[in-house]
C-alpha cells in the first residue's frame, strides 16, 4: 500500500501567498515611517553641526559670516567649512578674489573653484531630500541649508506692508561694501528668539533652489511661512520651474513680486531650524504668520509666544 503523501494545495498555496501579501502590504507603512523618522534624526543632527560652525565662527570672529557676495563670489557656505571639517575645500576656494577683483577667478562657476562646487557636503544635505542635484554639464552641487535673510523679502526691504526688522546675514553687494558680519550682540530679540538656518529643497533640473553656492538658493526670507502655498519668486527664467512634480511653486520676480525664497522641506507637516543660540526646533507649516515672521526678524522688539 502507498504511503499518503500531505502537501499544500494550489488553493491552500494562493492563500499563504495573499496572507503574506497583505502582511507586507500592512508593514510597508510602518517600515517608510521609520525610515523617514531616522532621516528627520539625522537631519536634525546635521543642523545643530551647522549651529556649532556658526557659533564657532562667531567666536573665532566675533561675527557672524557675510550671508553672500554679489550673485556668484561665494556665500556663507563657503565660510563655514573650516568649521564642519571641511578646511582643505576652504583652502582650494578662490574666495579672496570677490567680484573680479583683482581677477576673476572667485565666481562658483569658474574652473579653479570646481574642486570645491562639485563636492557634495553631507553635513548640509538632508537625508529626506532623495533627489539630489547637480547642475547639468558643471557637477555643482545643491544643499539643503539655508540662512535667514529677515522677515521680508531678498533685498530686505519693507514690502507690502511688511516692515524689514533686521536679520542675522545680509549680502555684500560690491568690493567697496565693507560693512561687517552681524555680531550676536546686534541680534536684540534674543538668540532664542530669532532663527539662523533653516531648511530648503533642492530644486529638481531646470530649478536652482537649493543651490546654496550661489546667492539665491543660500538664504530664505520670511514673508512665506515655511512650505507656503505662495509662490518663491526667483531672479530670472531658468531658475525656478514649478512644472516639475516635487518642485514647489515658483515664478519669475517682477517689480511687484519681488525676490523672495520660503523655507522649505520634504519632511510632512513643516521645516526644521536653528536658532541663533543653536538650538534645533521644528516648525510647524501651521504656525502663525505673524509669530513665524518675528522669529526671521532679529530687532523688531517682538513679544514670542511659544512656537
Amino acid at each position: 500500500m502507498f504511503p499518503i503523501r500531505r502537501a499544500f494545495t494550489l488553493v491552500e498555496l494562493l492563500v499563504v501567498i495573499a496572507i503574506i501579501g497583505v502582511l507586507v502590504a500592512m508593514l510597508l507603512p510602518a517600515v517608510q515611517s521609520a525610515r523617514e523618522a531616522a532621516r528627520r534624526s539625522q537631519c536634525v543632527s546635521q543642523l545643530k553641526q551647522v549651529g556649532v560652525a556658526f557659533h564657532n565662527y562667531e567666536s573665532t570672529n566675533q561675527r557672524l559670516p557675510i550671508g553672500t557676495y554679489g550673485c556668484c563670489w561665494g556665500t556663507w557656505q563657503v565660510s563655514i567649512l573650516p568649521f564642519i571639517e571641511q578646511g582643505a575645500l576652504f583652502d582650494l576656494y578662490h574666495m579672496e578674489h570677490k567680484f573680479g577683483v583683482p581677477v576673476d577667478d572667485a565666481r562658483y562657476s569658474n574652473l579653479p573653484n570646481f574642486p570645491v562646487t562639485t563636492k557634495k557636503i553631507k553635513v548640509l544635505t538632508c537625508p529626506s531630500d532623495t533627489n539630489p542635484q547637480r547642475v547639468a554639464n558643471s557637477g555643482i552641487t545643491y544643499h539643503n541649508y539655508v540662512v535667514n535673510f529677515g522677515n521680508t523679502i531678498y533685498d530686505q526691504s519693507d514690502y507690502n506692508g511688511v516692515k524689514f526688522l533686521g536679520a542675522p546675514f545680509f549680502e555684500e553687494i560690491s568690493a567697496t561694501d565693507h560693512r561687517p558680519g552681524v555680531r550676536f550682540a546686534e541680534i536684540t530679540d534674543g538668540l532664542s528668539n530669532t532663527i539662523m538656518v533653516a531648511e530648503t529643497i533642492q530644486g529638481q533640473p531646470g530649478d536652482l533652489r537649493g543651490f546654496s553656492w550661489w546667492r539665491g538658493g543660500a538664504v530664505f526670507q520670511g514673508y512665506q511661512g515655511p512650505n507656503s502655498s505662495i509662490p518663491d519668486c526667483l531672479y530670472s527664467g531658468g531658475q525656478c520651474d514649478p512644472t516639475k512634480l516635487l518642485n514647489p511653486p515658483c515664478i519669475i520676480a517682477t517689480a511687484s513680486t519681488p525676490t523672495m525664497m520660503a523655507s522649505r522641506s520634504r519632511h510632512a507637516g513643516g521645516v526644521h531650524t536653528v536658532l541663533c543660540d543653536g538650538s534645533t526646533r521644528f516648525v510647524s507649516n501651521n504656525i502663525a504668520i505673524g509669530t513665524w515672521r518675528a522669529i526671521c526678524s532679529s530687532a523688531g522688539g517682538d513679544s514670542i509666544n511659544d512656537f
